[in-house]
């Protein structure tokens, strides 16, 4: 690969994250040449970038880390995809401004979440870690909205930044199986980051209480529920029937959405999952599964717009649906079909994006007096 054009700089994702994935494919498809730096294994990350990875860190490490890896970015565009690394990309952005004769860039801050919501769901985030946490969250989304652009996943997402873009956290379509036959036996799936909030002991709790139900895990465990998680997979209620997968990089994880019965989508009623919409309830239904969740806002008024799924109010109802889907399977066959209405109406929502990218590059320094992007 030679220059690169758009460099895209993570201090906490890891290089497998799939929104990761969707912005690297959407930017190459318009012929640019894309770098990643970001955590985790270099080969999980996407194929058609260059990518460079680092160990995960924590704290003040973590902070250093990303203030200095803009820095380190060759792209012309630097995109962050957290927090602090919006607020390292801004220093380094100014500072490159008025140091002369060094390189300078344009910054794109991609906001996905509600960072201050988020951290109420963590169990570290308590007392003076809290405050620090928020504090930083803040500083992030000042820094974010004073980005060349500001991408966010949700229209209610930073609306004071001067040029901001939606980038919906819609899959692409090319990473995803598509509609498939269901298997012989029932299985549900779940693929992503797993913890507490996130239903993971729920859907244990589920297919506990559904004999003849498997379930596939495809993502990290948070540290704290591991060893609990871990030891209800080796119990004699769930051994055999439950597959932990850890991380994959999406185009596997979404493998095994092939043959399932069932998303799940069991999320506690916390702030910050009250407010949003997942990503994988879109990537459940390009994959045509119809998709059992808990019955957040967001989520519950796209189930009863598409008619793609159902809600349930915990384990003992969505159980005793289960056992009914394998029993008799019409009302899943109508959710079944409903979802694939809705994965064959699949759009590509990325033209926004990569145009505003496409818009910066074309008014830097360095290209505007000659090199150009190509058409």
């Amino acid at each position: 690969m030679g220059a690169i054009d758009v460099s895209i700089v993570t201090s906490g994702h890891d290089v497998a994250d799939a929104r990761l994935h969707r912005e690297v494919a959407a930017l190459h498809r318009a012929g640019l040449a894309v770098e990643v730096l970001g955590l985790g294994s270099a080969s999980a990350g996407p194929p058609e970038a260059e990518v460079r990875v680092w160990d995960r860190r924590s704290g003040l490490r973590r902070a250093a880390r990303a203030m200095a890896m803009p820095w380190s970015a060759s792209g012309d565009v630097v995109i962050t995809l957290d927090p602090d690394a919006a607020v390292g990309a801004w220093l380094c952005r100014s500072l490159r401004g008025l140091l002369p004769g060094t390189r300078h860039i344009r910054t794109v801050a991609d906001v996905h979440e509600n960072y201050r919501l988020l951290l109420r769901d963590r169990p570290w985030a308590r007392g003076l870690r809290r405050l620090a946490g928020d504090a930083w969250a803040r500083l992030g989304e000042r820094a974010a909205m004073r980005a060349d652009v500001t991408v966010v996943a949700d229209a209610a997402l930073l609306p004071g930044a001067v040029r901001r873009v939606v980038l919906r956290n819609l899959p692409d379509v090319d990473m995803l199986p598509g509609p498939s036959e269901r298997a012989p036996r029932p299985r549900a799936v779940y693929i992503g980051d797993l913890r507490r909030s996130r239903g993971l002991f729920t859907m244990l709790d589920v297919v506990t209480g559904a004999p003849g139900w498997s379930l596939d895990l495809v993502g990290p465990i948070a540290t704290i529920d591991r060893a609990e998680a871990e030891r209800r997979f080796a119990g004699p209620e769930l051994a055999g029937r439950v597959r932990w997968f850890d991380r994959l990089p999406p185009r596997h994880a979404w493998e095994h959405a092939r043959g399932a019965w069932v998303g799940l989508l069991l999320l506690d009623d916390t702030p910050a999952f009250r407010e949003a919409v997942p990503s994988k309830l879109h990537e459940y239904l390009a994959c045509g599964l119809p998709v059992l969740a808990t019955p957040l806002p967001r989520t519950a008024a796209i189930l009863e717009e598409t008619g793609a799924g159902v809600t349930v109010r915990d384990s003992t109802e969505a159980s005793a649906l289960l056992r009914r889907w394998s029993r008799e399977s019409a009302e899943l066959d109508a959710l079944q079909d409903a979802a694939v209405a809705v994965a064959a109406a699949a759009t590509d929502e990325t033209g926004p994006f990569v145009q505003a990218c496409r818009d910066l590059l074309l008014t830097h320094p360095r290209r505007a007096g000659g090199r150009t992007v190509s058409d």
